[in-house]
């Protein structure tokens, strides 16, 4: 084929801008209204459960591990919808929480590392990688990250409280 052909080729393959803003535009719509259907569900859940024994019953089961990470046990629902569903359903369950600046950003962090475990753990197997072994390793990489971000943390507070009281002193 010559080059003349092969840009021929080229442009008749490309769609003219309104129909590549369209096609945007509904996949997005589509896209949107998916996170919504898991994300409102859940927030509504949330929301309810808070005002129920039943979450501070839970969130007390969970206290001891999730305490070292610096969260409360709570969180361990927002980890939940992390890792067998997907980050936007950990922001639906985070979000009635009412976590510190800090704490979401631990959540952040480790959720980041460690999420859509099943989804992702399985097209990782199709591939002939190890998924369980790949996602035992985000998970045992996700507590790592977490557990330095706390120690980071907990420095900084140490260090900012020694150089407030130094300079109570001066």
């Amino acid at each position: 084929m010559s080059d003349q052909g092969t840009r021929d080729a080229a442009e008749e393959s490309i769609p003219d801008v309104p129909t590549r803003i369209r096609t945007g535009l509904s996949a997005g719509f589509g896209t949107s209204v998916k996170i919504i259907k898991v994300s409102i569900p859940l927030y509504v859940a949330v929301t309810l459960l808070k005002g129920t024994p039943f979450l501070d019953l839970l969130g007390k089961v969970f206290a001891p591990v999730m305490g070292i990470f610096g969260l409360p046990g709570e969180a361990a629902f927002a980890f939940v919808a992390a890792f067998l569903l997907n980050l936007y359903a950990a922001i639906a369950v985070i979000v009635p929480l009412h976590l510190s600046p800090f704490q979401v950003t631990q959540c952040g962090l480790m959720m980041g590392v460690a999420h859509n475990l099943v989804v992702e753990g399985g097209v990782l197997s199709t591939t002939g990688a190890r998924g369980g072994v790949l996602t035992l390793c985000r998970l045992v990489i996700a507590c790592v990250a977490g557990l330095l971000l706390r120690g980071l943390w907990s420095l900084w507070e140490s260090a900012s409280s020694w150089a407030v009281a130094m300079a109570g002193l001066s």
